[in-house]
């Protein structure tokens, strides 16, 4: 079977502070990693949700895996665009403003074995 991916682009959250909570549910099953998002006290935490969700989604609807067997393989942030902003500065000067954004991936696959 192949493994079944979700991806949300776009998110605007750093991807430093994304990779915190992407780290947590790496390697855990499904239900459990949505269990560990659901009580996240960082409101990014509902982001990864939607994407781990539509994930196993994905995987019951277009490939008929079963849900209570999935599994996260991997799931990874990586940067997406940069939007830049300027800040007036002292002495007629500017400094840059970065707001920056993510693109969260998730694959999921049928747990092997046990």
């Amino acid at each position: 079977m192949p493994e079944v991916r979700a991806v949300a682009k776009r998110i605007r959250v750093s991807p430093r502070k994304m990779r915190l909570i992407v780290d947590l549910i790496r390697g855990r099953r499904v239900d459990e990693a949505m269990a560990i998002l659901r009580y996240l006290p960082s409101p990014h935490a509902k982001d990864v949700y939607k994407v781990v969700k539509s994930a196993a989604a994905n995987a019951e609807a277009n490939n008929m895996m079963d849900p209570d067997d999935l599994v996260i393989v991997r799931a990874f942030v990586d940067e997406g665009p940069t939007m830049k902003r300027y800040r007036a500065r002292s002495r007629g000067r500017v400094s840059p403003i970065l707001k920056r954004s993510s693109h969260i991936t998730v694959v999921v696959d049928e747990q092997r074995g046990t």
